[in-house]
């Protein structure tokens, strides 16, 4: 017999709006703990006052980009394993178990043996792959179709995202960056955080969430449709290469906003000032700024699309998407600049770095929730969470590619075209390989950006209608800006809603 969910409200939401908040903030607060500390836990010296495991720059940022780009790749086999077999309900319980053993385990292994923290960061991916694509596709199955309420539901949702992925730097930087401490510390905390999600779950979920999620998406969509699949229309078929096209742009920003946790993070930790008063800012704070950002901007971008519609002058998705690609690139130049300032003072102000972000995370509000919301309006609801597993494809490959890129500017000074452009404007060729990692990333953010504005008209038009299903209130705008996190959470939550 199913179980309804609770019909008991707290501030005018169902209460498992609120477990789900809990359990989605510490999964986040997790992940993004310890993706501040694992660059700088890799290239620590063995025998430094808080050892690490001395790799060199290169190979740690080649195995960061393989392990994110893992962690993205999974949620295609958890979102189809969900879909097909084992609902959304058994995915995220199992998922959670997985990642909060493979945080212990992590922290087991640091910094004594670099093979157990392999196998850690193996059962990290799997986990993740079972709970990313899964969790938030539950929030608009708490309310009925025309629920007012929705939208607002995943406002709060999102709040919960990046209030974990704020909080979670400034705890396990604190702890694993301190000598006194150490880095395994801080992956235990990021453990922590992961039990306390599945302790969420096995205590409250069938309380306040009844038998949602349970039932795998394609058997209820077989049932919807009396037994019968039905094959794809043209329309169907237009959307599903608009989707292909995207993938392409979508993808180089990835590249690029993945340098944050690789390179970018040991640009903190090396070239920039960090002091403050008689303190030490820990390198792993600037991860915070990126949550922090969209938690500030993400309602006035959720004004200006209200605004920009009300006046029908709302920019199509690939313009929007356009717009993101050009502010990205303008963040990697305020890392050039600090190059300058580098070979001068001998360390970059952090005004260049919090610039940077900035930058980075305007250009992720304009493509991220776009992009994602766009995902979901050109998909067929069948394919709902496959689709949502290519959007993941996305900053799959993106993030293998970024650790690569990122990798390359330990021997890229070494090249003599690196040094002439260097030394034509004035910069150190001890610096060349940090200018064409950010400069050429840069650069190639600007030419896809313009190709994007070439090809925008046929793919509106391919589109046929679908991406001017535009937020009608500035609670709706609100509702898709928040979308867009730190490492972009998806999770084919919009195919939930329609």
């Amino acid at each position: 017999m199913s179980q309804a969910p609770a019909k008991s409200e707290l501030w005018g939401h169902p209460k498992g709006l609120y477990v789900l908040f809990t359990a989605e903030m510490w999964e986040r607060f997790s992940y993004y703990g310890m993706r501040a500390l694992l660059v700088l836990t890799l290239v620590a010296a063995t025998e430094a006052a808080n050892p690490g495991f001395g790799m060199s720059d290169a190979d740690a940022l080649s195995l960061y980009g393989m392990y994110t780009g893992l962690v993205y790749f999974t949620p295609l086999i958890g979102g189809w394993l969900a879909d097909n077999y084992l609902g959304q309900r058994r995915s995220i319980l199992l998922g959670g178990i997985l990642m909060a053993a493979a945080q212990f385990t992590l922290f087991a292994a640091t910094p004594h043996s670099i093979e157990l923290f392999y196998i850690g960061l193996g059962i990290l991916i799997a986990g993740n792959g079972l709970f990313k694509p899964n969790i938030s596709t539950i929030v608009g199955d708490l309310y009925q179709q025309g629920d007012a309420r929705r939208d607002s539901a995943f406002s709060i949702f999102y709040m919960g995202i990046n209030l974990g992925a704020f909080i979670a730097p400034l705890v396990t930087s604190t702890l694993g960056e301190s000598p006194d401490y150490g880095w395994r510390w801080g992956y235990f905390a990021a453990g922590i955080g992961m039990t306390l999600a599945v302790i969420t779950q096995g205590l409250f979920f069938q309380r306040f969430l009844g038998d949602i999620g349970k039932i795998p998406g394609a058997k209820r969509d077989r049932e919807a449709a009396g037994g019968v699949k039905k094959p794809l229309s043209k329309v169907e078929h237009d959307r599903l290469r608009v989707i292909l096209f995207l993938f392409v742009f979508v993808t180089v920003f990835w590249l690029a906003f993945e340098q944050a946790g690789g390179l970018m993070n040991i640009y903190a930790d090396r070239y920039t000032d960090r002091s403050f008063g008689d303190s030490i800012i820990p390198a792993g704070y600037f991860q915070s700024l990126n949550p922090l950002f969209i938690l500030l901007f993400a309602p006035i971008f959720s004004v200006l699309w209200v605004w920009l519609h009300k006046k029908d002058k709302s920019p199509d998705a690939p313009i929007k998407i356009f717009a993101g690609l050009v502010l990205t690139s303008i963040g990697f130049v305020f890392l050039i600049l600090g190059l300058f300032e580098i070979q001068v003072t001998g360390q970059a102000n952090m005004m260049w770095l919090i610039l940077a972000y900035l930058f980075h995370t305007l250009g992720e509000l304009c493509i991220s929730p776009v992009g994602l919301s766009l995902m979901t309006k050109l998909a067929p609801l069948r394919l709902a969470s496959l689709v949502m597993g290519v959007w993941f494809l996305m900053p799959a490959i993106a993030s293998y590619l970024a650790g690569m890129v990122g990798a390359f500017s330990e021997n890229a000074g070494e090249y003599d075209f690196s040094i002439q452009v260097a030394t034509s404007i004035g910069l150190d060729p001890g610096y060349a390989g940090l200018l064409m990692v950010f400069g050429g990333v840069a650069v190639g953010l600007l030419f896809f950006a313009v190709v994007l504005w070439f090809i925008s008209g046929m793919l509106v038009n391919w589109m046929h209608g679908a991406e001017r299903v535009e937020p009608r209130t500035t609670a709706e705008g609100l509702d898709q800006e928040l979308e867009a996190v730190a490492e972009h959470e998806g999770l084919g939550t919009k195919a939930e809603k329609q």
